[in-house]
């Protein structure tokens, strides 16, 4: 286990072949993950890329912090642990509100950006009164109550059995987040609009989403797309939320033929 203090948290992440000269990839969890559920992709995508993953703060094994935070907190985490392992150029794939915090990572520190993957993630996700009355309503309750409302959103009904393992195992992921970094993390959403932050995005950039996505739908991934010069748009079929998780195969695919395109990172 590796971990690195940035301000008040203890940050933990993860290199797969860094040190070899290869493009290096920056994954940003989803809200109620941990850096596991990249495993297929990376799988998928094999030894042609390095990998850089993190448990956001409040999040896995990464410390809490003070919250609530902000995407610019959880941006300057990220920043900061690619400082300390000394990667000046990076393809930063955001998932939800990992794609907010790969907008803002673009925002803040553009020439350390060398592409984006921003998958079932928006310029800006929901309304404060959503965000508010889920927060309030998880630090009265715990998270317990509100998992299967999540996981509706998160993956089909084919992928929501009760023979699924995996499914098992996601349900447990997310119980098992410490409720005051979720419910900081939500207020980092419920504040973000990175509207105009998406206008001046100059980099090869991807948007990416499940056809049944039930949290950030396909037309809301698509008006993000809209906003980014020459950004592409895909399309995951079968899938809602999680797409690394329900539909690795296809949407690993997906991302490799954009990350293929790129000239500075041909596999």
């Amino acid at each position: 286990m590796k971990f690195l203090h940035v301000g008040d948290a203890a940050i933990h992440y993860r290199t797969v072949g860094i040190a070899q000269g290869k493009p290096v990839i920056a994954f940003v969890n989803s809200l109620g993950t941990d850096f596991r559920i990249w495993d297929a992709v990376m799988d998928a995508l094999g030894d042609a890329y390095g990998y850089v993953l993190h448990d956001k703060r409040g999040h896995g094994l990464s410390g809490t912090g003070t919250p609530p935070y902000s995407i610019d907190r959880h941006a300057d985490d990220l920043i900061a642990l690619l400082d300390h392992l000394k990667i000046e150029k990076t393809i930063v794939w955001g998932l939800s509100v990992g794609g907010l915090v790969a907008q803002a990572v673009h925002d803040k520190r553009p020439g350390l950006v060398a592409a984006l993957v921003l998958s079932n993630t928006a310029h800006k996700i929901g309304t404060p009164d959503m965000w508010n009355t889920r927060i309030d309503t998880i630090l009265a309750n715990g998270l317990e109550g509100m998992i299967d409302p999540i996981m509706e959103r998160w993956f089909t009904p084919p992928f929501r059995t009760a023979d699924n393992a995996l499914y098992a195992g996601c349900r447990t992921m997310l119980a098992r987040q410490p409720v005051d970094g979720y419910c900081g993390t939500c207020a980092a959403i419920r504040d973000a609009d990175y509207t105009e932050a998406a206008g001046r995005i100059a980099v090869p950039t991807l948007c990416v989403v499940g056809d049944q996505d039930g949290s950030t739908p396909p037309e809301l991934v698509r008006s993000l797309s809209g906003l980014i010069a020459d950004s592409a748009f895909v399309e995951i079929p079968g899938c809602g939320h999680i797409p690394c998780v329900e539909q690795p195969v296809a949407y690993s695919a997906a991302v490799r033929a954009f990350l293929t395109s790129l000239p500075e990172h041909r596999a």
